[in-house]
């Protein structure tokens, strides 16, 4: 009976932590790894770490989860601190790093970032640039990536480059997703279900039923995906 006490009493401590860190999480804002700095990062595996903790510990469970929200609320407002000081931001985040510039790599804030000569050209390697003579510059960004400005005869052309005006891409919109209609999606881009049925039955397909995903880019035609590929025949 004891046992199955402290089974329950986990599970709730568990889904209390669950709950907590989702709470933070919307605080904080969503980040990518790639976008964290360092402080974030730290920040980060410490309320994980803490979040762990409350999942397990049964005898004092208002310790762990007291250190959870004093770190959460302090890294909402150290967030808030750094997007009003300029001053209080570069303390924290750091400040960009020029690696290569002009032709000329600075050796200097190579060794401030932590790189050495072969960290640096893979970096650049993984940007796509393996010819350092096409580039106009290098910044080792705050959270750890770093930023390539060719030079303006090494870069792509542009449809400006070629004076030219093409038509502006829209973003698409899921009018059918696993064999369902989106009707909100459908009414919200100023379309009718109708519309849609017509022209998944152009395509040869007799409802949505038969859809994985259908997609519209503002256009008169849906780009649709079956929901079971054809079979391909026996060889």
């Amino acid at each position: 009976m004891e046992t199955l006490l402290q089974i329950g009493i986990t599970a709730l401590t568990t889904l209390l932590s669950i709950a907590v860190l989702f709470l933070l999480e919307k605080m904080m804002g969503s980040k990518q790894v790639s976008q964290m700095t360092m402080f974030d990062y730290a920040i980060g595996i410490t309320i994980g770490s803490i979040a762990a903790e409350l999942a397990t510990e049964l005898e004092e469970p208002a310790r762990p989860l007291t250190a959870l929200i004093v770190y959460g609320v302090a890294a909402v407002a150290i967030s808030v601190l750094t997007s009003k000081s300029l001053k209080a931001r570069a303390m924290v985040t750091g400040k960009p790093l020029v690696l290569l510039k002009d032709g000329v790599i600075y050796r200097d804030n190579l060794k401030k970032a932590r790189l050495d000569l072969s960290e640096f050209l893979t970096y650049c390697r993984i940007g796509g640039w393996f010819d350092l003579n096409q580039l106009q510059s290098a910044v080792l960004e705050h959270n750890g990536a770093v930023s390539f400005l060719p030079k303006e005869k090494d870069r792509p052309a542009t449809p400006a480059d070629l004076d030219l005006n093409p038509k502006q891409s829209q973003v698409q919109t899921p009018f059918v997703m696993d064999g369902k209609l989106l009707s909100d999606n459908v009414r919200q881009a100023g379309k009718e279900e109708s519309w849609v049925h017509r022209s998944l039955l152009r395509q040869g397909y007799r409802n949505e039923k038969d859809v994985l995903l259908a997609l519209w880019d503002g256009g008169e035609k849906l780009t649709v995906f079956p929901m079971d590929p054809p079979r391909k025949p026996a060889q």
